[in-house]
């Protein structure tokens, strides 16, 4: 499971299932979801013994269970090659019909998100709700890659602001540079 079970995480999670299931979030809530899911992913990052022995343990018997097992842990590494290797193996699993579709749709949305690809994510997780409304860690990487498109598009928003002020500086300097050298 992605959630812990202590008595006040339980009741972080009840408050969190009421957010999820009225879908009324504040991009406050949603940037705490994202806040504790980054926490979440930064404690769960395999590290290389466990990926050599999933590795291993796939080469000598490839079944869809071990392949998943593989996958799903390449899902949550920081290398990109491994993330999108991950998203690679988890999307063939569920077009082969493997029994853990859900599962390895959540493990491929993770592995977007961690790439960056936020939109992807989102339809990911979209897709993931509509067949399972209740998933909470669909919800919470939904909001999660909400909010990492969002705040793209804010840093994007500014370095453009940033530009056109400084353009409109370069044109106001040289224009009174021009009016400095007619009057000479």
């Amino acid at each position: 499971s992605f959630l812990p079970s202590d008595p006040v995480s339980q009741h972080r999670n009840q408050f969190y299932s009421i957010q999820f299931n009225n879908m009324g979030h504040t991009k406050q809530s949603q940037k705490i979801t994202r806040a504790e899911l980054d926490e979440k992913l930064s404690l769960s990052i395999p590290d290389r013994e466990l990926l050599e022995e999933l590795a291993v343990k796939c080469a000598e018997d490839p079944t869809p269970d071990k392949t998943f097992q593989y996958a799903f842990c390449l899902s949550k590494s920081r290398q990109e090659s491994e993330l999108r290797y991950a998203v690679t193996i988890l999307d063939s699993l569920v077009k082969e019909g493997y029994e853990h579709q859900i599962d390895c749709m959540i493990g491929s949305a993770t592995a977007l998100y961690l790439l960056g690809e936020f939109e992807e994510g989102q339809r990911r997780c979209e897709a993931i709700l509509r067949s399972k409304p209740d998933s909470r860690a669909a919800a919470e990487l939904h909001l999660a890659c909400i909010d990492g498109k969002e705040e793209r598009e804010q840093r994007r928003a500014k370095k453009a602001a940033a530009g056109t002020a400084a353009v409109a500086a370069l044109g106001a300097a040289v224009a009174i540079g021009g009016m400095l050298m007619s009057k000479r």
